[in-house]
């Protein structure tokens, strides 16, 4: 046991990504200290951005991975679009942190500080009214204990400090937020927009809403357009917890701050029927230390979150703390996704785009919304991003031809092109689950996660539907040479990167792990707010809403510590 240390804090907040630099900032900026533990390397602003701005040629493999590595050290984090020899060190190791996949489940995880928010692909959209009454309406999984006004101002209050960009549309659905000025759509899909809107009454195009800034705030500089988001932000122009979160947590010198720091366990008291603190392994000496608090946030990505709760027992919970409910480790959801449509038009080869834009556009969900759009064959909805192009020299690779004309011809741009991509929410679904394995352990003796989850019959009678739909919104937007894929086998759980629902809200704690400010039932000083909390998944990207909730989550968490009831 460690000993040396400065064990005791008034906060411990464990993750330090986009919820865990949340919940940080809130708590340092209210006056607590505040101990922020990650289970990855170190990793700060600039100078952990090793590969920015460097070309294919500056990398020793000029940007690939070898199929060996691919397959022996990341065949899980090796699916991911943004994976390459550029970012493959943000990763775990897959054959070092194993988990047990009982059905196919891709989980992707970080391996720094500032967790996936170093690598999110910055869609924030918020949830509609209709998103926090769905469980109540037809029926599937429990209520939602918050409704949207509840949390919209808190939504208010993020978006204002994380920096979106984006237009007002005025749907209820889709409400709008604070925005700055929106990117600029391209040619062909201020095109494409017109068209699908004027032949269907009921959709909606817009400009992706992107965590990304356009105008300065707050010192950061607006975005440059270099297109390599991924691989670090100088300008901060990209939302991380490393980039803005974390820092402005620290500059109020109530944050301690410790990498390598796997949490084994959360301590419990059952005299005060408190969480008392955390039990943590040194990812490289083996070293454990535990440390002391008097308030516990959760925020270790869902699944990690729901392993650590799930290891935490003792003879009150033997399931896992606050599991009571046996509601912990299930209703894992996700969104599905695979749908894609593409097609080529020759109508704007005299037009181009400057720089590479880190947005895309967004069609908002538009089944299921009143009784013109309902279907019979399933409930809820799906939605869709895209981004048009023209190929450039690359093209070469896959096109016939030889010698200088043809090369010649490479230097001009090729033919537009524009791509959909459908995702779609899941019903909760408490087959959908995680436990503990009981006999296999990780290098650290913690027991491995076993992953059972898959998709049901409302998922894939709504993929039919939103592969239909896009075929004929391509078609009516003139483009040619039209394809429409269902790439499900490829796509399982995990993929989106959007996992939640495995320690949910709720009104009743017989059904529900946390209340209505993400307070669990049954120990008052815990809280959980990455995506486990969730109750339902929708179809909007989470993030900026784990981001509302965690700050809601503080500011309660907070006042009732001022009030001694916590």
């Amino acid at each position: 046991m460690n000993t040396k240390l400065n064990t005791e804090f008034d906060a411990i907040v464990v993750g330090s990504g986009m919820t865990g630099g949340m919940a940080a900032k809130e708590l340092c900026e209210r006056g607590l200290k505040t101990l922020v533990l990650d289970r990855g390397v170190a990793f700060e602003h600039g100078t952990s951005f090793v590969t920015e701005h460097k070309r294919p040629f500056e990398l020793p493999r000029h940007g690939r991975v070898p199929k060996e590595e691919l397959n022996d050290v990341y065949s899980t984090q090796g699916k991911v679009y943004l994976f390459d020899e550029a970012t493959k060190h943000l990763f775990v190791k897959d054959n070092e942190q194993p988990y047990i996949q009982e059905k196919p489940y891709d989980w992707i995880r970080a391996n720094q500080v500032g967790g996936r928010s170093l690598m999110w692909a910055r869609q924030t959209y918020r949830w509609g009214p209709q998103d926090f009454t769905a469980n109540q309406v037809d029926g599937h999984g429990v209520d939602w204990p918050i409704r949207y006004d509840d949390i919209a101002p808190w939504y208010d209050y993020v978006e204002g400090f994380v920096g979106i960009s984006g237009r007002a549309e005025g749907l209820r659905h889709l409400p709008d937020g604070q925005f700055l000025p929106p990117m600029e759509m391209t040619a062909v899909e201020k095109n494409a927009k017109m068209a699908i809107e004027a032949a269907f009454e009921n959709r909606r195009m817009t400009i992706g809403r992107c965590a990304v800034l356009t105008q300065e705030l707050n010192g950061r500089a607006p975005c440059h357009y270099c297109g390599e988001c991924e691989r670090g932000c100088s300008t901060r122009s990209f939302f991380s917890a490393v980039s803005v979160s974390l820092p402005a947590a620290a500059a109020t010198g109530n944050m301690t701050l410790r990498p390598n720091s796997i949490v084994e366990s959360i301590l419990y008291d059952a005299k005060t029927n408190r969480a008392s603190g955390v039990r943590v392994i040194d990812s490289v000496t083996h070293e454990v230390t535990e440390y002391r608090s008097k308030l516990l946030f959760m925020c270790a990505s869902c699944l990690g979150t729901t392993q650590i709760m799930l290891n935490s027992k003792s003879a009150e919970f033997p399931e896992g703390i606050a599991n009571g409910s046996g509601a912990l480790g299930h209703y894992l959801g996700d969104h599905h996704m695979g749908i894609d449509a593409s097609g080529f038009t020759d109508a704007f080869d005299d037009r181009y785009y400057s720089g590479s834009r880190p947005n895309g556009i967004y069609i908002p969900r538009f089944r299921n919304l009143d009784a013109a759009s309902r279907r019979s064959d399933y409930v809820r909805g799906f939605a869709y991003q895209g981004s048009s192009w023209r190929a450039g020299a690359e093209r070469g690779a896959v096109q016939e031809g030889i010698g200088i004309d043809f090369k010649n011809k490479l230097r001009d741009p090729g033919p537009w092109e524009m791509q959909l991509w459908g995702y779609g929410e899941t019903l909760p679904n408490y087959d959908n689950h995680c436990r503990l394995s009981p006999t296999a352990v990780d290098q650290w003796g913690i027991p491995q996660l076993i992953v059972s989850a898959g998709w049901g019959d409302n998922e894939l009678a709504m993929r039919k539907d939103c592969a239909e739909c896009a075929q004929e919104m391509m078609e009516a937007a003139g483009f040619r040479d039209i394809s429409v894929n269902d790439n499900l086998e490829d796509n399982p759980q995990g993929l989106a990167i959007h996992e939640m629902g495995t320690a949910r809200m709720g009104r009743d704690p017989q059904t529900s792990v946390l209340n209505a400010f993400n307070q669990a039932h049954e120990v008052p000083n815990l809280f959980v707010t990455d995506g486990a909390c969730m109750t339902s998944t929708a179809v909007q990207n989470p993030s900026i809403t784990y981001m509302a909730l965690t700050a809601r989550a503080v500011d309660y968490a907070v006042k009732e510590m001022a009030s001694g009831n916590i």
